[in-house]
């Protein structure tokens, strides 16, 4: 294997779906966990800032570029095995995250099947713990193997001690910035039955014998791809950072406030399954009942034309237009419904977002 070179002065704006954002002073691509460590002794010996790149998908690059070394991890491989009833799979957190999908529904194990489609790296989906169509990644992880910054060793976390919740885990929360993860386990249900518990799934189920995992698999990227979620380079909607907001989880109290606001703008918060735990409410509903409709374009950015959540880069916009029309729909809807919407992506090397 080649070893790792660092370059310079490597534009970053193509290295992300919203492809916005200046370029990094150094670059790096690590294959390997030696080439991780070699990457940090490197920005450590020259004081430079380090940033961790995955596939690029929750992210949003300033105009200026990182001033410090990036490093993208590229530590491929997919190993399969049967263990007390499971279908192990250990992931180079550099593998794309639909390739280890259709690998697990090809294999025929359950767990996954509704992430189907989801651009990125497998290395980022626990960092946000992310999720789709009734599935969440903490469900199905079994450990996170990930370089310790604090003394330079490989730690193995369990499930548990990744502390995932909603969009979140101790990666971007409580101990952000302390780990790189270079690979990710999963336990899956081999001959499982795919979860349709999302309404875009029974509708395009109705009246249709229990899917096979495939089907499944195919469902959701049709529908994703229907709403621009699909990486297509064909398609402009599709150049965003996927949803920018997090659906907001509030108090009873909090709800009912929203309620009394919507109900005086005669509006009623609509009410879905996936919606009825912990009093969460739809941003898209926030954000479209706020003025920003999809379709809404202003100049190179705008919101997608199929899906209310995703701001879009429409042809040479910058990461200030992108942050621009960002606080506009935060404030909106704020003013509007008294909820303050909390942003997904990954602003990376801004003072404030």
């Amino acid at each position: 294997m080649l070893p790792m070179v660092i370059r310079e002065n490597v534009p970053l704006a193509p290295l992300t779906t919203l492809n916005v954002g200046g370029p990094a002073r150094y670059f790096a691509e690590a294959r390997t966990v030696a080439d991780v460590r070699n990457a940090v002794d490197q920005a450590r010996s020259h004081s430079w800032p380090l940033f961790v790149l995955g596939g690029g998908s929750n992210l949003v690059i300033p105009d200026s570029g990182w001033p410090g070394l990036v490093l993208k991890i590229a530590i491929g491989g997919i190993d399969f095995r049967l263990e007390n009833g499971e279908g192990i799979f250990e992931v180079g957190a550099g593998e794309q995250w639909d390739t280890l999908v259709r690998n697990a529904v090809e294999r025929d194990c359950a767990g996954i099947e509704c992430l189907s489609g989801i651009p990125g790296s497998v290395g980022g989906t626990p960092v946000q713990n992310v999720g789709a169509y009734g599935q969440e990644v903490a469900e199905t992880i079994s450990s996170v193997q990930a370089l310790d910054l604090r003394d330079g060793q490989i730690r193995e976390l369990c499930n548990e001690a990744c502390g995932f919740e909603y969009r979140t885990s101790i990666f971007n929360t409580s101990e952000k910035g302390r780990y790189i993860i270079v690979g990710v386990t999963f336990a899956l249900r081999p001959g499982g039955e795919p979860r349709i518990e999302y309404a875009d799934l029974k509708k395009y189920f109705a009246g249709r014998s229990r899917p096979t995992l495939a089907e499944t698999r195919e469902a959701v990227r049709q529908i994703r791809a229907s709403k621009s979620m699909l990486i297509m380079p064909d398609d402009e909607d599709a150049r965003s950072a996927g949803s920018f907001f997090k659906n907001p989880v509030l108090s009873e109290s909090e709800y009912l406030a929203v309620a009394q606001r919507a109900a005086a703008r005669n509006l009623r918060i609509p009410s879905y399954p996936a919606l009825e735990a912990r009093r969460k409410i739809s941003a898209a509903w926030l954000v479209e009942q706020s003025g920003f409709h999809k379709g809404y374009t202003r100049g190179t950015v705008g919101i997608s034309r199929n899906h209310a959540l995703a701001i879009v880069n429409r042809g040479g916009a910058t990461a200030a237009d992108i942050i621009a029309l960002k606080n506009e729909i935060q404030q909106r809807v704020l003013d509007t419904f008294g909820v303050q919407l909390h942003p997904e992506p990954v602003f990376v090397g801004f003072e404030k977002t």
